[in-house]
């Protein structure tokens, strides 16, 4: 488990300073139907024939590569950045994070 702060500071290449960030983690959007490999992929499957491109059935990862998406506060910029892979995420507050890494210290 990953623990993220929900705001972190750093620079914005259109204010070109330091500034504060929401962060949040990047969703992939739903499919359109009329990109151009999808609309070749409907014309090759349809009439007869059944299925006509392999289907990847032998999934060997158990994780996903975890993307940051960051928004300046300020010019409400938005970039992605990628993380190492892990299972699950979790976006805490400053304060928590801070008494989270006390716990830890402590109990070492």
């Amino acid at each position: 488990m990953v623990q993220i702060p929900k705001k972190r500071k750093t620079f914005c290449k259109k204010c070109k300073s330091h500034q504060t960030c929401k962060v949040s983690q990047y969703k992939k959007s739903k499919e359109s139907p009329f990109a151009q490999g999808r609309r070749r992929y409907d014309m090759k499957q349809a009439g007869f024939g059944g299925q006509t491109k392999p289907i990847f059935r032998k999934k060997a990862k158990t994780t996903k590569k975890v993307a940051l998406k960051i928004e300046c506060e300020k010019c409400k910029l938005k970039w992605l950045l990628p993380i190492k892979r892990c299972k699950t995420i979790v976006f805490v507050d400053a304060n928590q994070l801070a008494k989270i890494q006390a716990q830890k210290k402590a109990g070492r």
